[in-house]
Order: C-alpha cells, then sequence, then structure tokens
C-alpha cells in the first residue's frame, strides 16, 4: 500500500467493492444483513483502524449510520432505492457526498448537498454475467419472484401478459443459467425505476424487452439498436413487441450483440469503481469533512435538523428492536433544541 493509498470503510452491500482497489482504495468491508446502528467509534473498532471514509452502500434498511455529520472523515452514500424510501435526501444530507443510481431523483438529492457533490451512477452489470452457450429453448422469459403479496403489479401484469402470449415462461433461478436460454428475455420495472435487471440480461448477451422507462434509460441505452421497449404495464405492446421480435431471428441477435456491447464499454463494475473513485478524489481535494466540521452542518441548519430529528423518532417507533430504538431516539434527542426535548 503506497502513501496514496485511501482506506474505506465499505458497509452495506459489496457492488463494485473489489475495484476500487484499482483506483488507490483499500476497502474494508462492513456488510450489512439486518437492521443495525453504527457511530463513528462502531466502525473504528470493526475496521481496526481509523478510515479515510466510510461509504454506505444501501442495503434498503433503516439508516445505519448515526452521527454521519460529525465523523471526521469523508462520507458518501451510495443509494439505489430512493424510488422505495422517501426519506433518503433527507438522510443524504448529512454526508459529505452521494451517488444516486435513477437520474430523475439526482435533483432531489442536490436539493439537501448541493448538485455537484451528487453523482449519477446507474445500475450495472457485474463480471459475473456473461454470454453462455445454452439451446433457445424459451421464447418469452422472465426470470424472478412472482407474488401477489410482495409483487402484486408485477404479478398482475404477468396474468394479463399469459393471456394472450401463451409462449411466456416465469422461472426462479439462476439469472446467469436462465436467461441465455431465452430468444428474448423480459424485463419488469415493478416501480418504474431503470434497474439492474437490464444490465445484467444485457451482460448475458441476451435480447431484452424492457419497459420504456425514465431516469436515464433513453440516454444509456437506444431502443431498437440495443435492446427493445415496450409501454409499462400494457400486456398488448409487451405481446406485440414479443412476437415481433421472435418473428426476425437476425434483429433479435443484433439487439443483444449491440447491447452486449455497450455493457462492455460503460457499465460493468470497472465503470462505476472509476466514476466513484474520482468523487471520493473531489471530496478528498476538495477538504470536504473539514469544511463541513467548521461549519457544524447540518446542526446549524435548524429546519434540516428538525426534518432528521422527526426521521430518528420514526424509526425508533418502527424499527421493532428495542436496543436499535433505543439508539435511534438517542440521536433524536441529540437534535432536539436545547430546552426541548423530544416526547418520550
Amino acid at each position: 500500500m503506497n502513501a496514496q493509498t485511501k482506506t474505506i470503510a465499505w458497509v452495506g452491500g459489496c457492488f463494485f467493492m473489489p475495484s476500487m482497489a484499482e483506483h488507490g482504495f483499500r476497502t474494508v468491508a462492513l456488510p450489512l444483513t439486518k437492521p443495525e446502528a453504527l457511530d463513528y467509534d462502531d466502525i473504528v473498532a470493526r475496521c481496526g483502524c481509523e478510515p479515510d471514509a466510510v461509504v454506505y452502500t444501501d442495503r434498503s434498511l433503516p439508516p445505519p449510520l448515526l452521527g454521519v455529520e460529525r465523523f471526521p472523515c469523508l462520507t458518501a452514500f451510495y443509494c439505489i432505492d430512493s424510488h422505495i424510501h422517501s426519506w433518503y435526501p433527507l438522510y443524504a444530507g448529512c454526508f459529505d457526498l452521494c451517488a444516486v443510481s435513477l437520474r430523475d431523483h439526482v435533483e432531489s438529492f442536490g436539493r439537501e448537498l448541493s448538485r455537484e457533490r451528487v453523482l449519477w451512477l446507474p445500475p450495472f452489470a457485474s463480471d459475473h454475467y456473461h454470454p453462455l452457450e445454452a439451446d433457445k429453448d424459451l421464447d418469452l422469459l422472465f426470470v424472478g419472484t412472482v407474488n401477489p403479496e410482495t409483487t402484486p403489479q408485477r404479478c398482475d401484469f404477468l396474468a394479463r401478459l399469459g393471456a394472450r402470449f401463451p409462449g411466456l415462461a416465469v422461472r426462479q433461478g439462476d439469472f446467469r443459467e436462465l436467461m441465455p436460454r431465452a430468444r428474448v428475455v423480459l424485463n419488469i420495472a415493478e416501480r418504474g425505476d431503470l434497474n439492474f435487471r437490464v444490465f445484467e440480461a444485457l451482460a448475458c448477451g441476451s435480447c431484452l424487452l424492457t419497459p420504456r422507462l425514465e431516469h436515464g434509460q433513453d440516454e444509456l441505452f437506444e431502443a431498437g439498436v440495443h435492446l427493445e421497449t415496450y409501454t409499462s404495464d400494457d400486456e398488448a405492446d409487451c405481446a406485440d413487441k414479443a412476437l415481433a421480435l421472435l418473428a426476425h431471428a437476425p434483429r433479435r441477435d443484433a439487439l443483444a450483440q449491440a447491447g452486449l456491447a455497450s455493457v462492455e464499454a460503460a457499465h460493468r463494475a470497472r465503470h462505476r469503481a472509476a466514476a466513484l473513485a474520482a468523487l471520493l478524489r473531489q471530496g478528498f481535494d476538495n477538504e470536504l469533512p473539514a469544511k463541513r466540521l467548521a461549519a457544524n452542518q447540518p446542526a446549524a441548519d435548524a429546519e434540516h435538523a428538525h426534518a432528521l430529528r422527526l426521521m430518528w423518532l420514526h424509526w425508533s417507533e418502527h424499527c421493532g428492536d428495542a436496543a436499535l430504538a433505543g439508539r435511534y431516539f438517542a440521536e433524536a434527542r441529540r437534535l432536539s433544541p436545547r430546552g426541548r426535548p423530544c416526547p418520550a
């Protein structure tokens, strides 16, 4: 490790963590598999050293880091599920930097952090996804969970699509093994998000049929060149597009080849690691931690502190764990104006 190497406490999911070493970062993984609350001392203890940066990579859990605005090191939040959790921009305001998966949500994060400290970092395909030789024995394939309680819109759409397209196959299992068997791979974006499945299907060399989405999909991929699109939740349009693709093998092959080439050129884990590394270097160069601590932000912002206090109170009531609730409540009390205690 040379003098320029920075140590990152990488809290949450793995994502492209292994690729950060190529950019001069030593990462210490602190995985989260359930709700936890970690302050800076907890992180130092788990790392075995004081990190140069703490990066929280989204696990779609209650807020796991306490007192982020007081951390003496650089802090960053890699946010993926902002389409599910409306409190994410507020929480992101405690960090020095934020990378946001969904392009159309970048502006709301920029209002909390300032736009130059927020990076659009789209989904990607890991190197585990690549083309495999397989018999194309499935016409139209959807791979994933279909449950009327947890994925009601997906369940309803597939039922309607199946009535129009009897060749629809719905499977669960290893995407990497199943998708190469399909002539056309179907994606569904139940919440309208540009999801990882788009990139993973293309990385498998599949001909992808996916909803026409916002969040920058049309900036990354061109419909009719890299993939085919259908009107979201429109089973008739989806069935028509699938039939047209199945009737023209050369077009399917061309889409699959162009989609794979696009992923290889710009949408692998190494590309996202390079972008985040550049953002972190920018944070170090601009001495963001020192500026944050000197300004005492967000504590100096009474409106933001009030909103944060309500967030911590909410999670203290709804996290379902007494010990965790106690730590959340203590954080809310810390943010209470002097003389105005939080309600017990």
